[in-house]
């Protein structure tokens, strides 16, 4: 056998064998892809997870307490002050402003107690005076019954305290109006402060005087 025929049966041979290598690749890639398809899951039916509700949900809200929402049948101030409940808590803010009405107006009617609540809150939002009712009451030199920063404990089992709870949540609340207005002070008409003369008197309620 020549050379050459040595060569060519080598050659042959040799492409025999990448053919039949280039086909087993082939063969296991494409078996691959159909194993992949067959076993593949089937996409989710979404619709028959989905659950439809007939009526909107909404979320339940706190109730609302008396001491929260205006009283409409109240056809006084008085009736006002009864409906609000007795033992109702106090934020801080609102048991200062309640114990400003207590000390400077507890003799006062309820108008006059009021009134007073007024002046606090309007201080309180005036931009001229501290922003909250408990740094209004402390403030230095403006209510004679703080002594030190301090303000004296009420009577807790008193109807005067009790009434000024009451006060003190209507004023906060704007449930009912005041002739005091828009007052930013007041004092006693038994006296005459010197600065009294430079404001202008918005009205006389019991035995205390409102000025802007």
């Amino acid at each position: 056998m020549t050379s050459k025929t040595l060569r060519a049966g080598a050659f042959a041979s040799a492409a025999i064998m990448i053919a039949l290598f280039s086909g087993a690749g082939l063969s296991g890639a494409i078996a691959q892809d159909q194993t992949l398809v067959e076993t593949a899951p089937e996409p989710a039916d979404l619709t028959s997870q989905l659950r439809f509700v007939s009526e909107p949900v909404v979320q339940d809200m706190p109730a609302q307490t008396a001491a929260q929402t205006p009283t409409s049948t109240a056809t006084s101030l008085q009736a006002l002050v009864t409906s609000i409940p007795a033992t109702s808590e106090l934020s801080p803010e609102l048991l200062c402003l309640a114990q400003a009405v207590y000390f400077e107006a507890r003799g006062e009617q309820l108008s006059g107690q009021l009134a007073v609540a007024r002046v606090v809150i309007n201080r309180a939002t005036s931009g001229q005076f501290p922003d909250d009712y408990c740094s209004v009451v402390r403030q230095r030199g403006q209510f004679s019954f703080v002594r030190g920063g301090q303000i004296p404990t009420p009577d807790a089992g008193s109807t005067a305290w009790r009434n000024a709870r009451a006060i003190a949540r209507i004023a906060h609340q704007d449930l009912w109006d005041s002739a005091a207005g828009d007052a930013l002070y007041f004092h006693a008409a038994r006296v005459r402060p010197q600065w009294a003369s430079n404001r202008a008197s918005v009205t006389r309620i019991d035995s205390h005087i409102f000025y802007r």
